[in-house]
């Protein structure tokens, strides 16, 4: 009789627990859904293609017996428990794995503009360092020997660039290597280094430089075309341009030399050797005793990039004109 006066009691403490384990679980059924969308938002930034399955990794870890979360021996706050315990694991190791892969991501960008930054310092300085002095002649100075074109630049005119020079456009001279080379300049040639970048209109420039550089003016010029006729979009195409009217210029042909570098100014007003160009057009127009068109050109290189030449253009600018006897 004992015994089955408890049997109310022991019946009401085991309704007393089960409301409990209910409310528990519902506590961590919010957290479960909660962690079960941050989870698919990060695997959407880590596997934007896809999902996880889609990727194998190289690296496993061998496989262990796991206890099936939900299986009869364990109850709903058993299960949850285990649930929250295997997404927070994988948040984490998610989350992990996106930060590291942006680190690289910034590192590599910071590494190829700082590669960038000095090719390009280092380009400027050798064509600086390389070139002959091109401090205008005087009025009275004839036209480098070798120079057998007898065109004069275009006429002046509306210009395409803000300023007041213009004309036609100047179909360049179809130019081309020696043909038949002399053992030691080919050997010179072969000695020069071809740049791999995979980008074609960069590694043209960087050629045709070195072999500038090389005083092969011909090969330059050769080299250096492409660049300017199959990527004339490329911030390249104004370099080469501009190093095509200097290989001219340098080898004793200012009449085809001012041809390039007019071209230059006319094709790409915007481009980085621009200004370079017009300063050694009026030099080539000084050198073909043809001062009064240097003068303009002088002029003109102020009024349109009078902001962006250096000091020491500017020094050279003057120079230029008061050999040249501009007006002032």
């Amino acid at each position: 009789m004992r015994y089955l006066d408890a049997l109310p009691l022991l019946a009401l403490g085991l309704f007393a627990a089960v409301p409990a384990t209910a409310q528990s679980a519902s506590q961590i059924e919010p957290r479960v859904n909660k962690l079960e969308r941050e989870m698919r938002a990060v695997q959407r930034k880590v596997f934007p293609g896809g999902t996880p399955n889609q990727v194998e990794p190289q690296i496993t870890a061998p496989a262990q017996p796991t206890e099936i979360p939900g299986s009869p021996s364990s109850g709903p706050l058993a299960t949850l428990t285990a649930r929250v315990d295997a997404l927070e694991s994988q948040q984490q190791s998610l989350t992990g794995q996106l930060e590291q892969a942006q680190y690289k991501l910034r590192q590599l960008e910071q590494a190829f503009e700082a590669y960038k930054s000095a090719t390009d310092t280092r380009i400027k300085g050798l064509e600086t360092a390389g070139a002959p002095p091109v401090a205008p002649a005087t009025p009275g100075a004839v036209a480098a020997a070798g120079d057998t074109s007898t065109d004069t630049p275009p006429a002046r005119g509306p210009g395409n660039g803000g300023g007041t020079l213009g004309g036609g456009t100047v179909r360049p001279p179809a130019v081309t290597a020696p043909a038949a080379a002399d053992p030691a300049r080919a050997s010179r040639i072969a000695a020069i280094e071809r740049a791999s970048s995979g980008d074609a209109a960069e590694d043209g420039y960087l050629y045709g430089f070195r072999l500038w550089n090389a005083k092969l003016y011909p090969e330059a010029i050769a080299a250096l075309r492409p660049v300017v006729t199959k990527y004339p979009k490329h911030r390249r195409a104004s370099y080469a341009q501009n190093l095509i009217g200097r290989a001219f210029l340098d080898d004793g042909k200012p009449s085809l030399a001012s041809r390039e570098f007019y071209d230059n100014y006319k094709n790409m007003p915007d481009g980085e050797r621009a200004p370079d160009s017009l300063f050694y057009l009026a030099d080539a127009l000084t050198r073909l005793k043809k001062t009064k068109e240097a003068c303009d050109v002088y002029g003109e290189l102020t009024d349109v990039y009078g902001e962006r030449i250096s000091a020491a253009m500017k020094a050279d600018v003057a120079k230029g004109r008061t050999a040249n006897k501009c007006a002032a």
